[in-house]
């Protein structure tokens, strides 16, 4: 790499005004940033330039890394909204499970899972190569992140419905048999074959853009399916049915997950264009407005029916938009995306009623949001695709596609969480849930300024030695 003569000179004469007795430290600094500045030029001079080509494929794997680390950041906003909506002596079992689960899943993934989901799919079903890659090129590395992110969102999502009575080590080992089968075998049916051949449900013009079912809708069906093994929280319901009211502990951090998860999202959707060029702008747009329309149209009916309007069910509200939009958000309009949003907050209301009377207790709304919004978002994503609107056939591929997810997740989740169960246990002990998980699980307490007098002090300082 070389310079001119001139532009050595140039450095040279730089070099020696720089010296201390000839110039004030202002002075000083202006000719250091001007040094800098020309030795980089005189640098990238000597370099060979890059191509249309290369540039754009450079912008494209920095667009798919940020994508991938807004998605990241959306375990920060489970884990706040998750902890926000238990109580107090759960707060930090909620936060460990939320933070453990994605290192073991991910780890899984990395191993196993990214094979499955994105190797060879010749047969339509399930991939046969890259397992455990050590040689990649850019752009696959940067994918197969941001596939990692999705699979971790897709495992934590079953954290929140089983709160405050699920084992520690059960939900840790289910959260590796999600990242490393479950979920990638059912993603490989819609986004697999990148390395070669095409999915199933794909093949036949199955419609999820950014994981309104792979993710969301798996990730529900899991969490309905670990509800029903484990069972409802200690009174959640009364001897005849009647629900009663657990209020979480903290309902500003379950706001604050909330808004985290919603930023969350945009690179979530828009993220999955892997390409900077792509509709990214639209995509955004109908992402915020479905989730808006979504709150206020919960807020309308909650006035309708003389009903409080909560914020937990406002942030649900917003939530169940955001999932609900995902399938579509490439192929529709924002007027469409606002009737999504409205819709899916008439989801969330039915939904989640309907669990309720049927004693499933999910702390955090999950099978509501994730497992009923996917679903409708999926076959809003066939009814309301722009330039052949309303389409029967499209929509019949697409009601497959949601009954498929229903059957794998649920099917396969009641198994898995019931084998777990019988071996490593799955549900806490009923003294362990009277007492809360962060005690008998972690040996640490969520707010020690008022519960350290609860327990034995000796005790906790022995077990953590």
């Amino acid at each position: 790499m070389r310079t001119s003569s001139v532009g050595l000179d140039t450095i040279k004469t730089l070099l020696k005004l720089l010296q201390p007795s000839k110039l004030l430290l202002s002075n000083r600094l202006v000719l250091s940033t001007v040094l800098f500045a020309m030795m980089g030029s005189a640098q990238a001079a000597g370099t060979d330039t890059l191509t249309v080509a290369q540039l754009l494929e450079y912008q494209n794997i920095a667009w798919i890394i940020w994508g991938g680390v807004l998605v990241f950041f959306m375990q920060a906003g489970f884990a706040l909204l998750e902890s926000g909506s238990v109580r107090a002596k759960n707060a930090l079992n909620v936060m460990m499970k939320n933070y453990t689960d994605m290192c073991i899943g991910g780890l899984a993934f990395y191993l196993v899972g990214f094979g499955l989901m994105m190797g060879t799919n010749n047969s339509g079903f399930v991939g046969t190569d890259h397992f455990m890659p050590v040689a990649l090129s850019n752009m696959d590395w940067a994918l197969m992140f941001f596939q990692m992110m999705f699979a971790a969102t897709a495992v934590t999502i079953a954290s929140g419905a089983m709160a405050e009575r699920v084992s520690f080590i059960g939900y840790a080992v289910a959260a590796c048999l999600i990242c490393l089968f479950i979920y990638p075998v059912f993603a490989s049916w819609v986004w697999g074959g990148y390395f070669g051949g095409t999915g199933w449900l794909a093949e036949l013009g199955f419609i999820d853009f950014a994981g309104s079912t792979v993710v969301h809708s798996i990730g529900g069906w899991l969490a309905l399916a670990g509800i029903l093994v484990i069972g409802p929280r200690l009174g959640r319901f009364a001897p005849d049915g009647t629900p009663r009211l657990i209020a979480g502990h903290n309902m500003t951090l379950l706001a604050l997950g909330g808004f985290i998860l919603w930023f969350g999202w945009f690179g979530f959707n828009a993220g999955s264009t892997l390409s900077i060029t792509g509709n990214i702008g639209l995509i955004a747009v109908n992402t915020f407005v479905a989730a808006v329309s979504a709150v206020v149209s919960y807020m309308l009916i909650s006035r309708s029916l003389n009903k409080a309007i909560l914020l937990s069910d406002s942030v649900n509200a917003s939530l169940i938009g955001l999932v609900s939009i995902t399938a579509g958000c490439a192929t529709t309009t924002p007027v469409f995306a606002i009737i999504i949003g409205a819709v899916a907050s008439v989801v969330y209301i039915l939904s989640s009623q309907a669990l309720l009377k049927f004693k499933v207790d999910d702390v955090v709304s999950a099978v509501a949001v994730h497992g009923f919004g996917g679903a409708w978002g999926t076959l809003a994503a066939g009814l309301f695709y722009t330039g052949d609107l309303f389409n029967l056939s499209r929509l019949g591929v697409q009601a497959l596609g949601v009954g498929v997810a229903l059957g794998w997740g649920l099917g396969l989740g009641l198994v898995m969480y019931k084998l777990i169960d019988l071996s490593f246990g799955l549900k806490a002990s009923r003294l362990h849930e009277q007492r809360g998980l962060d005690y008998t699980e972690h040996a640490e307490l969520g707010y020690p300024e008022f519960q350290k007098q609860m327990f034995d002090s000796k005790s906790l300082t022995e077990r953590h030695l």
